[in-house]
C-alpha cells in the first residue's frame, strides 16, 4: 500500500489524540507486569471490556505472577475464569503460566517466537504482548483497527474478512519508526475503532483523521465487499449447553453425577454431546461418580 500525504497524517494525528482520549483501563496503568498485560489479552479475546475488567482485576490480585497461577491445579482457574465464556482460554492461560514458569524462570518472554511458544498465543497475542507489555515496534491488528484503516486509507465502510499477511503490511505501513510511538499507534487505533470509528454508528464529527479519511472523502460509500461469515445463533446451541455444564461444575467441589446434570437441559441427546466435548476439550473430567472440573 503506498504511502500518501492523507495516510502519512494519520498515525501522528491518532497518537496525539490518544493521549487524552485513552480509557484508563487497568492493564494500560505503566506499572502494570508483562504478566498482567498477557493476562489482559487472553480475556480480551472476543470478550467486551466492560466484562474483563473486574475479573482481571480479580484475577491478578490473586495470582500476580506466573507461578503463582501454576502452583495452583487448572480447576482453580477455570472457576475464577466464571462466565467470561469460552473456557478453555482459561486452561490455555493456566498451561501457559506452568509453560513461563519451566521454560523462562517465571518471566514473561519479549521474543515473538517464545511468546508464540506458549499454550494459547496466536499472532496477534503474541505482537499485542510484544508491543504492550514491552514496547517493542511491532503491528498490532485487530478488528478495530481493520476497520480504521479500511475506513482511512482504502475507503470501505468495512474491511472484509480477515487477511493477516495483507492487514499486517497495512498496519506496518503507518506504523512510527519509533518504538513509543508506535506502540501508542497501535494502542490508538484499536481505541479509535472501539470507541469512534464504530461499525454501527460513526461519530466521525469527533475523530482526529476526518480530514484524512478516504472514506469520509469519497461520501461514505456502502461496503459491497466479500463479508466474514456469521456466528452462530448461541440460544439453543451446544455453546450454551456447554455453558450451563460448566456453571454447575464451577459451583461444585466434587463430582457431579450425570443424573445431577439433567435438570440442566432437557434434550438428554445434546447434553450428552455438551459433556463429551467438554472432556474432549479438558474442561471437564468423568470419573465414575461424575464429573467435575479438571485437577491435573
Amino acid at each position: 500500500m503506498p504511502r500518501t500525504p492523507s495516510s502519512d497524517a494519520i498515525a501522528p494525528a491518532i497518537v496525539d489524540w490518544f493521549a487524552d482520549a485513552a480509557r484508563p483501563l487497568p492493564w494500560r496503568a505503566a506499572d502494570v507486569s508483562p504478566w498482567a498485560v498477557l493476562v489482559s489479552e487472553f480475556m480480551l479475546q472476543q470478550t467486551q471490556v466492560a466484562r474483563v475488567v473486574p475479573r482481571w482485576e480479580a484475577w491478578i490480585e490473586r495470582w500476580p505472577t506466573p507461578a503463582a497461577l501454576a502452583a495452583e491445579p487448572p480447576s482453580e482457574a477455570v472457576r475464577a475464569w466464571d462466565r467470561l465464556g469460552y473456557p478453555r482460554r482459561a486452561l490455555w492461560l493456566h498451561r501457559a503460566a506452568v509453560e513461563i514458569v519451566e521454560r523462562h524462570d517465571g518471566e514473561v518472554p519479549n521474543d515473538l517466537g517464545a511468546l508464540l511458544a506458549l499454550q494459547g498465543i496466536g499472532p496477534y497475542t503474541a505482537r499485542a504482548i510484544a508491543a504492550f507489555a514491552f514496547g517493542e515496534r511491532v503491528p498490532v491488528v485487530d478488528t478495530n483497527t481493520r476497520r480504521v484503516i479500511a475506513r482511512a486509507v482504502t475507503g470501505q465502510a468495512e474491511p472484509g474478512p480477515p487477511a493477516t499477511t495483507r492487514d499486517l503490511t497495512a498496519m506496518e505501513e503507518l506504523l512510527p519508526r519509533d518504538d513509543e510511538s508506535a506502540r501508542r499507534f497501535n494502542a490508538g487505533a484499536m481505541e479509535l475503532g472501539a470507541t469512534v470509528c464504530t461499525a454501527r454508528a460513526p461519530q466521525c464529527e469527533a475523530c482526529p483523521i476526518a480530514a484524512a479519511c478516504a472514506w469520509r472523502a469519497a461520501g461514505y460509500p456502502a461496503y459491497s465487499g466479500p463479508r466474514k461469515a456469521g456466528q452462530a445463533r448461541f440460544e439453543g446451541s451446544d455453546r450454551q449447553v456447554r455453558g450451563l455444564v460448566m456453571r454447575e461444575l464451577r459451583a461444585a467441589h466434587r463430582p457431579v453425577s450425570r443424573v445431577e446434570l439433567e435438570p440442566v437441559w432437557a434434550e438428554a441427546e445434546q447434553l450428552e454431546r455438551a459433556l463429551t466435548s467438554l472432556v474432549a476439550d479438558g474442561l471437564a473430567m468423568c470419573e465414575p461418580d461424575g464429573y467435575r472440573l479438571p485437577e491435573a
